[in-house]
């Protein structure tokens, strides 16, 4: 991969990529899938983001797709111009953590032998991964784990018949998610163990190691804090945009 950093390169890059921008939107193909057709906002005028939504032509409106950010104004601004246009707008909002630099490999001494090992996941784990995950269960989520397995960081712990029991995975944001240890192999270190190699792969690579967590989900949290995880002052909001066209979709 070339790295550019002449900033006469950048430039040209991005007047060559924005001529291409509408060409990205057609290759969008299934207006069901909220989980492909994403979207991270990041801004400093609240105005700025509003103007986007109102005149520019970047969001496909007539498909379901998802909103990320961390700022506080995102819903308020997102209804109003979604209500304009008939959409529904769901909200979900999480903790902000990122993770601290992980100088050393984690000590995986604890998995003796062959097996439980430490590696990472394949397309075949992504049907598991649609069942256990509290967004998933749909053709969709199925087909978007398998992207993201295939193009991003993974880690996985694998019992004796390589199944996997423990795993985290990382979205088209760079941010892990889907860290999930199988009911009957939790409390033996699994969870711990992939969270820190995931995060040091990740940050080995130049990619931030950030991640969201629910509330209520007091595991994940504890967890995160024995980890030496911040939990940043803002929080991260999701917004999922459906069409009223679209709203009795049954997966939706």
């Amino acid at each position: 991969m070339l790295v550019l950093n002449c900033s006469t390169k950048l430039l040209i890059l991005e007047k060559m990529l924005k001529r291409c921008f509408p060409e990205s939107l057609k290759a969008e193909v299934d207006n069901l899938d909220h989980y492909t057709n994403a979207y991270a906002v990041f801004y400093k005028d609240v105005r700025a983001y509003q103007q986007l939504l109102e005149e520019c032509d970047v969001f496909n409106w007539d498909q379901v797709f998802q909103i990320q950010g961390l700022q506080s104004e995102l819903y308020d601004v997102s209804k109003a111009v979604a209500n304009s246009k008939q959409l529904n707008v769901k909200l979900t909002s999480f903790k902000a953590v990122c993770f601290s630099p992980v100088s050393t490999l984690p000590d995986a001494s604890f998995l003796k032998g062959p097996s439980p090992r430490l590696t990472y996941l394949s397309a075949a784990d992504a049907d598991l991964l649609n069942r256990t995950w509290s967004r998933g269960g749909n053709e969709q989520c199925l087909r978007y784990i398998a992207n993201l397995i295939a193009c991003f960081p993974s880690v996985c712990v694998r019992d004796e018949k390589g199944n996997p029991v423990s795993w985290s995975i990382t979205d088209q944001f760079a941010t892990m998610c889907h860290g999930y240890t199988l009911p009957e192999h939790r409390r033996k270190g699994y969870s711990r163990l992939v969270a820190l190699t995931l995060a040091r792969k990740l940050q080995s690579r130049g990619f931030p190691s950030q991640g969201n967590v629910l509330d209520d989900n007091t595991a994940s949290i504890s967890l995160l804090k024995s980890l030496h995880a911040e939990f940043l002052p803002c929080r991260f909001h999701r917004l999922i945009l459906t069409p009223a066209t679209l709203s009795g979709q049954p997966h939706l």
